[in-house]
C-alpha cells in the first residue's frame, strides 16, 4: 500500500497463505483493471477532444479513480496518452476488418472511415504527434501496417491482386482523402473518393 493508499499491481495477497476475500478481486487484477480504465477514458477525452484534453485530472475524472491514481499506474503523460492510442487503433483497426468482411469491402471502408468525425480526428492528430514520439510511433507503424492489411483482403476479396506495391498505392490514397475530408469536409467527396478508387484499381489491373 503506498501512501496515496492504492494497492499496487504485484502486491501480495491481503491474506497470507491463502487466496484474497470473496468477491474482491486480486490485488493484480484490480491493477490491470485500473489501468486499462485510465487509459480507456484517455482515449475517449482524446476522441472528444483531441490531444490537449488528456490531463491527469481529466483522466482520473473519467474513470472515477483518485488522481494519484494515474501517476501511480502511468509513468508519465506520454506513457498514458500512448497507451490509448494503442487502444485508438486496435479499436479502429477492429471496426475495419469488420466493416470489409462483406460484399462491398471499399464502399464499407470509405463508409467506416468517414463515420464518426471526432473519433477519426484524434486519431490523426496522435499519428501526427508520432513524428515527434517513438513510443507513438510504434503505435502508428501497427497502424500502417494493419491498415495495410485490411486493404489487401480487400484487393483479394474484390478479385485484384493484393501485391504490396498496389496495396501501398491504394493505402496511400485512401488515407490522404481520409485526412482530406477529416480537415476540410468538402462536399461530394464520398464520391470523388469511390471514383478515384476506381480507377485506381483499373491501373493496377492494367499493370498487372
Amino acid at each position: 500500500m503506498t501512501a496515496e493508499g492504492h494497492e499496487r499491481p504485484a502486491a501480495a495477497p491481503l491474506t497470507a497463505g491463502g487466496p484474497p476475500p470473496p468477491g474482491r478481486p486480486p490485488a493484480q487484477e484490480r491493477g490491470r483493471r485500473r489501468r486499462l480504465a485510465l487509459a480507456t477514458a484517455a482515449a475517449e477525452l482524446l476522441h472528444e477532444g483531441g490531444f490537449a484534453s488528456v490531463t491527469h485530472r481529466a483522466v482520473a475524472r473519467r474513470a472515477h479513480l483518485p488522481l494519484a491514481a494515474t501517476t501511480y499506474y502511468f509513468t508519465s503523460r506520454e506513457e498514458l496518452v500512448t497507451e490509448a492510442f494503442a487502444l485508438l487503433v486496435a479499436g479502429e483497426l477492429a471496426a475495419l476488418r469488420a466493416a470489409t468482411a462483406g460484399p462491398d469491402p471499399f464502399g464499407a471502408l470509405l463508409r467506416t472511415a468517414q463515420a464518426d468525425r471526432p473519433r477519426q480526428l484524434g486519431l490523426w492528430e496522435l499519428y501526427v504527434q508520432a513524428g515527434r514520439d517513438p513510443a507513438l510511433q510504434r503505435v502508428a507503424r501497427a497502424w500502417t501496417d494493419g491498415y495495410g492489411e485490411i486493404i489487401a483482403g480487400a484487393l483479394r476479396s474484390t478479385g485484384h491482386d493484393p501485391a504490396p506495391d498496389g496495396v501501398r498505392l491504394v493505402a496511400a490514397l485512401l488515407n490522404g482523402l481520409w485526412l482530406e475530408q477529416l480537415v476540410e469536409e468538402r462536399p461530394h467527396s464520398h464520391e470523388e473518393t469511390r471514383a478515384l478508387l476506381g480507377r485506381t484499381l483499373a491501373m493496377l489491373e492494367r499493370a498487372g
